[in-house]
């Protein structure tokens, strides 16, 4: 009789794990820093959690050298095959500042992975609005400006890509889940968008200190006129 037979894991056992990892999944997303044990027991059971998501039309998106994972609806092609599923992570659509604010952030965090710095990228709220201040009109309101900005940090926290810093509410942490999100070709994208929206800002001031202009040649002349 083999005496180094092993006993099998009972069913429900395996299944209470899969549940403690498949239910957060289902909520957000699941890092490595913030909670290692559950970190260790999705890689243990991934592949059970891809069968079972895969049921709900979903996908498990893992990296592990980044250390995050989440949940997405599988590619449209699926719905083109007859899978009309109804979706359980709802589209979002992002408004152009909260967009652009993403794509600022995304291109920061690149900077900071060429530099060599820290695998975490931490800024402060003035930093994030001097890197928004560049695409707004001149003469913006700074008061309105920043109450924007933390509006759009706001939706971006929301949305997990940024975090603030325990006891530091000025202080945010860019997540690096953006990079799953706002990849090379999305930025590209987007850059090209940002240029003709820049285009479109310079010939609105352009026009503008032409009204400006005309309008002070017009009071001129009604001045000379009142002299006559």
């Amino acid at each position: 009789m083999n005496q180094n037979k092993t006993e099998p894991i009972p069913a429900e056992e395996t299944d209470g794990d899969l549940s403690q990892v498949v239910i957060p999944l289902l909520k957000g997303v699941i890092y490595q820093d913030e909670n290692p044990s559950q970190w260790n027991a999705l890689l243990n059971l991934q592949a059970r959690v891809r069968d079972y998501v895969a049921v709900l039309g979903l996908e498990l998106m893992l990296d592990e050298a980044e250390g995050y994972a989440f949940l997405r609806s599988r590619p449209d092609e699926d719905e083109e095959h007859g899978n009309n599923l109804p979706r359980l992570v709802a589209r979002r659509r992002l408004s152009f500042p909260v967009s652009l604010l993403l794509a600022l952030l995304r291109k920061k965090l690149a900077e900071s992975d060429a530099g060599g710095g820290e695998t975490r990228l931490i800024l402060p709220r003035d930093e994030v609005v001097d890197l928004i201040r560049v695409f707004l009109p001149a003469g913006s309101n700074e008061t309105r400006l920043i109450d924007q900005v933390d509006t759009h940090l706001n939706k971006i926290a929301e949305l997990g890509f940024v975090r603030r810093l325990r006891g530091q509410e000025k202080m945010f942490e860019v997540r690096r889940i953006i990079k799953a999100f706002v990849d090379a070709q999305w930025l590209a994208e987007f850059d090209r968008r940002l240029a003709e929206y820049q285009q479109e800002l310079t010939g609105q001031q352009e026009l503008t200190g032409q009204q400006e202009l005309t309008g002070q040649q017009e009071l001129a002349g009604e001045n000379e006129g009142d002299d006559e």
